[in-house]
């Protein structure tokens, strides 16, 4: 599986999850990159973050991107690894540019998670 590279410049993806509690779907709003196969997010509330507790609980999520909505599993990235560093670096270089605010701690401080999708090498 590879996106559309056009997919790249969109400004936001729509993440479902289900609430741990509730049991609901629960959808934010959120800055992503795409790399390979995998969608990236960030957490700048850490493992504090509701949706990240909520893919704790239950890693199959969704994930709308322009018109495309697809199924995956997410994942948390490993610490200090190759891939942490990509995601870190993609994210800042992605949406510092139009921030307002510096984004450097943000980068450095968020956990970063990776959604991976039904059908895509190494899933």
């Amino acid at each position: 599986m590879s996106f559309d590279p056009l997919l790249s410049a969109e400004p936001y993806c729509y993440l479902t999850t289900t609430g741990r509690k509730s049991g609901e779907p629960r959808e934010i709003e959120i800055w992503f990159g795409l790399h390979g196969a995998s969608l990236y997010l960030m957490s700048g509330g850490r493992d504090r973050s509701h949706w990240v507790r909520n893919m704790r609980e239950d890693p199959a999520v969704t994930v709308r991107v322009g018109d495309l909505t697809l199924a995956g599993r997410s994942r948390e990235v490993v610490a200090e690894s190759e891939e942490d560093a990509l995601v870190r670096e993609m994210l800042v270089a992605k949406y510092n540019p139009g921030y307002e605010r510096d984004l450097t701690d943000w980068g450095r401080t968020s956990l970063p998670i990776a959604i991976e999708f039904a059908g895509a090498a190494g899933s």
